[in-house]
């Protein structure tokens, strides 16, 4: 089954004024069904061909010397995963997902800030991240297409840094998109549901 372009989780203009109609319909439309279109034309009569997207980026990630894979079969999936971190409404950590940012990350300001560090510093082209690894939350970084999915983490959110998530509105002002994307637009209750995933899957393994 060939890798799908999933459509966007609310209406192009849900976002606005902080995410732009215009900016959705480029970002979505062309760059990330770009990644999906060359991800089927790469795996076309390949042994991946049936492979879940998932499946496809840790299998890429082991082929060194397919690098095209990977790039866009791990921006295909960070897409995917991007969309779900936004919401119309934003709201607040809450629950178990509040207790354990306050326990490894010093509370919801203090997250907030590495979040927004990791974003704004990240140098070049790719992707801020929450995640939960070995047990604890940590916030980091991912350049180009890398993926924590790769690294052994359970994403909970993240933040696309690369210029086309954000030029048509806020041009060369990345600390203004990540503002905005962080007071306006980013969605707990995905990251909630995410971390409660990867807590059961912890727990089972």
């Amino acid at each position: 089954m060939a890798v799908q372009l999933p459509n966007l989780p609310y209406a192009y203009d849900a976002l606005a004024p902080h995410i732009s109609k215009s900016t959705l319909e480029f970002h979505h439309d062309k760059h990330h069904k770009a990644y999906v279109d060359k991800t089927n034309e790469l795996i076309a009569n390949t042994e991946l061909a049936d492979k879940s997207l998932e499946e496809i980026v840790k299998a890429a990630a082991r082929q060194k010397d397919k690098p095209a894979l990977f790039n866009n079969a791990a921006q295909a999936w960070n897409h995917n995963f991007f969309w779900q971190s936004m919401s119309p409404r934003s709201g607040k950590p809450s629950g178990a997902l509040a207790d354990q940012i306050q326990k490894d990350l010093g509370g919801q300001d203090a997250l907030i800030t590495a979040l927004k560090n990791a974003a704004v510093t990240q140098f070049g082209s790719g992707w801020a991240w929450l995640c939960l690894a070995n047990g604890k939350l940590e916030v980091g970084s991912t350049s180009n297409a890398d993926t924590p999915l790769v690294h052994g983490k359970a994403p909970l959110i993240t933040i696309d840094v690369w210029e086309h998530a954000y030029y048509l509105d806020y041009q060369n002002r990345r600390p203004d998109y990540v503002t905005a994307f962080l007071q306006n637009v980013i969605n707990w209750d995905f990251a909630a549901s995410n971390f409660e995933k990867a807590r059961h899957q912890r727990a089972a393994e």
